[in-house]
């Protein structure tokens, strides 16, 4: 019988694969029997990434490459063709705030550093859009593939302080829906295009905000836990099961989703 759930000999590009989530996500991969491309714009770091894959006896491959240029993605793309003939999925995970996009608790829009703003839109649309653009063209042109991008909490509903991130982040929901019509419109039904929308994990980016210097509930934790019914942040490896679920065969008849990873925080309304 088929493994629907299979993602086995499958060639991944993730992108922002020396980050945490790219990372967690590269070892979900290869312990799947998949094959990884890690991009990424420190080759060193890359480097040691693929080392802790291979150690567990995966196919993996390091390609430095910068997500909002076009020339340094083609690049990429001749490397990896070079070396594995084709590409079939494609995840979306560089991205997230910076700390110049972030307003205080006492800021208003009108107070927003408008080079932050252009910054982290540019990185998580762009970042998005111009690998979408790169790879997904190499699989229009074999006829199949899987692009997975990573929306937020941010795209369903008003988050304060991060205007830029949530502006972003909206983009991507409706960029997701978009290029999962118009590439199964002009290639067919074998290329899809999916988003997760993660809640709250905990992480390099918002540990300041979420977390105190003792590791207690911020103010703003607080919120989020009265929100959220399972009353707790989410670990990162409980984002690889869904990622992997959307890139088999499993979810033949799944293009242009958006699947949140909350904990229950988008359903529940507070009360």
């Amino acid at each position: 019988m088929k493994d629907l759930f299979s993602i086995k000999n499958k060639v991944a590009v993730i992108t922002g694969a020396s980050g945490v989530l790219g990372g967690s996500l590269a070892k979900s991969f290869i312990e799947a029997g998949a094959k990884v491309v890690a991009l990424g714009r420190n080759q060193e770091t890359l480097d040691a990434r693929v080392k802790e894959l291979t150690d567990l006896g995966g196919d993996a491959l390091a390609v430095e490459a910068n997500v909002m240029d076009i020339e340094s993605l083609e690049a990429a793309s001749v490397k990896i063709k070079e070396k594995y003939g084709r590409i079939d999925i494609l995840l979306n995970i560089a991205g997230g705030n910076i700390p110049a996009a972030t307003l205080s608790p006492e800021q208003s829009f009108f107070d927003m550093n408008m080079k932050g703003w252009a910054e982290v839109t540019d990185l998580n649309i762009n970042g998005t859009v111009y690998p979408s653009y790169v790879f997904g063209k190499v699989m229009a042109e074999q006829g199949s593939g899987n692009i997975i991008n990573i929306s937020s909490m941010a795209a369903y509903s008003a988050i304060t302080r991060v205007a830029g991130y949530s502006a972003a982040k909206s983009a991507i929901t409706n960029f997701t829906q978009w290029l999962a019509s118009d590439l199964a419109l002009k290639f067919g039904d074998k290329i899809r295009v999916n988003a997760v929308a993660p809640g709250f994990f905990i992480g390099d980016q918002n540990r300041a905000i979420l977390l105190n210097p003792d590791g207690s509930l911020t103010e703003r934790s607080k919120k989020v836990m009265a929100k959220t019914p399972m009353q707790r942040f989410g670990e990162v490896e409980e984002l690889n099961g869904v990622v992997q679920f959307l890139c088999s065969d499993a979810a033949s008849f799944i293009t242009g989703a958006l699947i949140p990873v909350d904990g229950g925080f988008s359903a529940f309304s507070g009360v």
